[in-house]
């Protein structure tokens, strides 16, 4: 055979070759990642569990048997979507853009609207860093989760009202069949997605077991709420709060017995996003916003206009304005904060402007940022006649608060294969969280603020 063709019958036997081998499924270049959320968890009920008299046996287990950290340093504000989008991205909330729990909504039109849709992250997630280390992913109720990419069977948060619709709702945007598939192999229906309560963390638990027996996903992700839930309605540290604690420490147990039965390899890490602090009293700013016409109030006491407008966040407010380039509007506003912070009616500990708030990584729209005394909590809107200060009758604990305050510390525990045992981190920056799970799975989010801690020998 003429070299010529030789060469060109070797290239087509390579071709051939290459689009066979293009047909075969790669194995994972990753090894498997389980990711927990308890929200509100406190890291001092874990570590100083046994002198609290709690009895957590699978969290402290992480103790001795993986890396844990003291305390880890929050976002601003310190409220459960802009952390859960930190701990999946690795950025703060000015880059992902998960400012608030609730959506910018000056006119109050929303209907109390969340940060529910993934198109408003704009930040790379653990889930894009899975896809591209070839793991199949999966998600039980993790915030801004709603149409995320790169989720293979997603169970996503969402609520409008608490309607049974609401069901209907999460089914229409899970990943299609999916619902339906986990009911009828548990023989139940799955939580609605305003249910926040311990029973609701017990049906997603059991559905995130389902979703392991019945797909292995490489990289999963679980949010469990009903701790939060409790200790802000009798705050943190009551007995119900330690009561709720000590059960989800069993559905913790529950889920890792089976990711352990089908990943033995997998790493796992249990987080939380903020800590608590007790709450009394509730401030309604838009009372002086109102009475300095920042804000305007039609006869049926709804919101007509905004010139500036507070942003309740939890234990603070972000304080925009519709037109930040005004300067008479910034300083009547930037006036008006100021005998605010002079009032001890208002609670308020802290007025911060826009480079303390870039600085922060906080919300670029916000012009300032008040943080309020904790105990304090954020109203949001109410009512022309309702005063400045009321009891908060609403919340007995409450977080949102600037991340500087020891309270707000959150909890970080890793273990598994190769990861160091019985490794004290100290206190650590919620950005180095997902960087580090995203080295244990074998993959990089190149755009995390922070690197990786040292929990790999």
């Amino acid at each position: 055979m003429p070299q010529q063709s030789m060469t060109r019958w070797f290239g087509r036997v390579v071709a051939c070759l290459l689009a066979l081998l293009a047909l075969v499924p790669l194995p994972a270049l990753a090894r498997p990642v389980l990711l927990i959320s308890i929200d509100g968890l406190r890291p001092a009920d874990v570590i100083d569990a046994r002198q609290r008299g709690l009895n957590l046996p699978n969290l402290a287990a992480f103790l001795a048997n993986g890396s844990y950290a003291r305390g880890v340093v929050g976002v601003l504000p310190t409220l459960t979507y802009p952390s859960h989008t930190t701990l999946i991205t690795g950025v703060s909330p000015a880059h992902h853009g998960i400012v608030a729990n609730t959506t910018f909504d000056p006119m109050h039109i929303n209907d109390d609207g969340w940060y529910w849709y993934a198109e408003d992250n704009k930040a790379e997630t653990l889930w894009d860093a899975a896809f591209r280390a070839r793991l199949t992913t999966g998600n039980v109720h993790w915030p801004v989760s709603v149409g995320a990419a790169h989720v293979t069977w997603n169970l996503p948060q969402i609520w409008r009202t608490g309607h049974p619709d609401d069901r209907k709702l999460v089914r229409a945007l899970a990943t299609p069949g999916l619902v339906a598939e986990l009911e009828a192999a548990r023989r139940e229906g799955y939580a609605d997605g305003k249910d926040e309560t311990l029973g609701g963390d017990k049906l997603r638990t059991g559905f995130a077991q389902s979703l392991i027996r019945h797909h292995q996903p490489g990289f999963l992700t679980v949010y469990l709420a009903s701790l939060d839930h409790q200790q802000h309605l009798t705050g943190p540290g009551s007995a119900e709060a330690r009561k709720t604690l000590e059960t989800i420490d069993g559905l913790v147990g529950d889920i890792i017995a089976i990711e352990r039965q089908f990943h033995p390899d997998a790493v796992i890490a249990v987080v939380s996003d903020h800590g608590f602090a007790p709450a009394d009293t509730a401030i309604n700013l838009y009372r002086p916003f109102i009475d300095a016409g920042l804000v305007t109030i039609d006869a049926g006491g709804k919101i007509s206009g905004w010139e500036a407008t507070p942003w309740a966040t939890g234990g603070s407010f972000a304080i925009v304005l519709a037109h930040p380039e005004d300067a008479g509007l910034r300083a009547k506003v930037g006036n008006l904060l100021e005998r605010l912070a002079a009032n001890p009616a208002a609670h308020i500990a802290q007025v911060i402007a826009e480079p303390a708030i870039a600085a922060a990584g906080g919300n670029p729209r916000a012009v300032f940022y008040v943080n309020l005394k904790i105990g304090a909590v954020a109203a949001p809107f109410l009512s022309s006649g309702l005063p400045l200060t009321l009891p908060s009758a609403a919340y007995k604990g409450m977080h949102g608060y600037f991340p500087a305050a020891p309270e707000m510390r959150s909890a970080f525990l890793i273990a598994g294969p190769g990861i160091a045992k019985a490794r004290d981190l100290g206190e650590v920056d919620m950005r180095a969280i997902a960087p580090t799970l995203a080295r244990a799975m074998g993959a990089a989010l190149p755009g995390a603020e922070k690197p990786p801690l040292p929990v790999l020998p």
